[in-house]
């Protein structure tokens, strides 16, 4: 996974808010439409790219991501482009998502596995006529149990990663961030 910091800014500017961000690639200076640009590029490039922005001129390229956050302290139309808002002011926010939403696949490919597999094994057992209504209709309900109960996990995960993210929260100046992975 690549970061890079697009902005409007100065060079000097972009420069400092990039070090105190340990983000080593930026591109000061550019108008909405560069930044709508490179985030292109990295998408036919075969990237994904999550944008991170807080103002108007960010709204264009929010809305040219994959995926895009804005902080609640953003303009109106940038939160509204955004299809995430977050409520701190720290950027510490965005690898909270990045990581809910990594375990999140991974626990719907977890499901999907689980139920193929019960359909795998219940549905040729059911047609051969070995398995009663009554002892279906349980199966199927403790398969829709594991299927709930696994992804439930997520909500223990996720305030476990929340809680840890808390911890290293300190204030950062939300820019114009681009990651592609």
């Amino acid at each position: 996974m690549c970061v890079e910091m697009l902005s409007g800014d100065t060079a000097k500017a972009c420069a400092e808010v990039a070090d105190g961000l340990g983000v080593d690639d930026f591109v000061p200076c550019l108008l909405p439409s560069g930044k709508v640009e490179r985030i292109e590029t990295l998408a036919r490039d075969g990237h994904k790219v999550l944008m991170v922005g807080d103002g108007l001129n960010d709204t264009p390229a929010l809305s040219a991501a994959h995926v895009s956050i804005a902080p609640a302290t953003a303009a109106d139309i940038g939160r509204n482009a955004a299809d995430f808002v977050f409520l701190r002011e720290s950027l510490l926010a965005v690898p909270l998502a990045v990581e809910v939403s990594r375990k999140a696949a991974s626990l719907i490919r977890q499901n999907i596995t689980i139920a193929i597999v019960y359909n795998a094994v219940a549905v040729p057992i059911a047609i051969l006529g070995h398995v009663t209504p009554l002892i279906a209709a349980v199966a199927m309900s403790a398969s829709s149990l594991l299927v709930v109960g696994n992804a439930m996990r997520l909500q223990g995960f996720a305030t476990g990663a929340s809680s840890a993210i808390a911890r290293q929260d300190r204030p950062a100046r939300a820019g114009a961030l681009a990651q592609s992975s």
